[in-house]
């Protein structure tokens, strides 16, 4: 689903993030981003998200080489994936439901269709009755939900998330966590980048370390 192959990236404000880093993700599989503040975890998201592109090696996703992809397929490719952000990003002046419906909407679907797909997305991560509220109305843990389904209505090969509970408390971010295990053991591939190391052991599941730009362990 995902392969690394000796990736390097470089800002020329600060250097070298990432340093031949190499690793590949099966289908289906849930792994573990960590490292120190600045090791790179965000460069790495953003190459697979398409957000960036690597200095010097190749980024394959789902068989394709994201280096050589051209502008106007960026755009289709990014439909396998779906992103979650620490901070939630949600349209504080829109509802839970047309939140959760933007990426349906960006894709052209149908009204029906994308009815459908919001309140089974909603249903997923519990909040389904909450879709006329708005984010404000809802707690943290409440909104990163929002997020989570906005990520997986759209149906994505591939869930990318960093620091998905950075702003949870520890019972909220074992929940979230559950939430994603449930994404994968449906066949959906998860990346998450987080520093609660503590948490991450006690799942069990790989986990890819970032030093100073390199992969020390995966």
């Amino acid at each position: 689903m995902l392969k690394f192959d000796h990736v390097s990236k470089r800002y020329p404000e600060t250097g070298d993030v990432l340093t031949e880093v190499s690793f590949e993700m099966r289908r289906g599989e849930m792994a573990f981003l960590t490292g120190h503040s600045g090791a790179g975890k965000s460069t790495l998201l953003k190459l697979i998200a398409m957000m960036e592109l690597a200095n010097r090696g190749q980024v394959f996703l789902d068989g394709q080489n994201l280096n050589r992809l051209s502008p106007r397929k960026i755009p289709f490719m990014r439909r396998k994936l779906g992103l979650i952000f620490q901070d939630y990003k949600l349209l504080v002046d829109k509802t839970v439901f047309d939140n959760v419906a933007l990426p349906l909407m960006v894709a052209g679907y149908g009204r029906h269709d994308i009815a459908k797909r919001v309140r089974a997305a909603l249903d997923k991560v519990g909040l389904l009755g909450k879709e006329k509220k708005y984010p404000l109305a809802l707690s943290g843990g409440e909104q990163q939900r929002v997020g989570i389904a906005r990520a997986v209505v759209n149906k994505p090969q591939m869930i990318l998330a960093d620091e998905p509970t950075g702003n949870l408390d520890p019972e909220l971010s074992q929940e979230v966590m559950h939430l994603f295990e449930q994404f994968q053991q449906v066949g959906v591939t998860v990346l998450i980048a987080s520093h609660d190391l503590f948490l991450i052991k006690k799942m069990g599941y790989r986990i890819l370390k970032l030093d100073h730009g390199r992969l020390v362990n995966g």
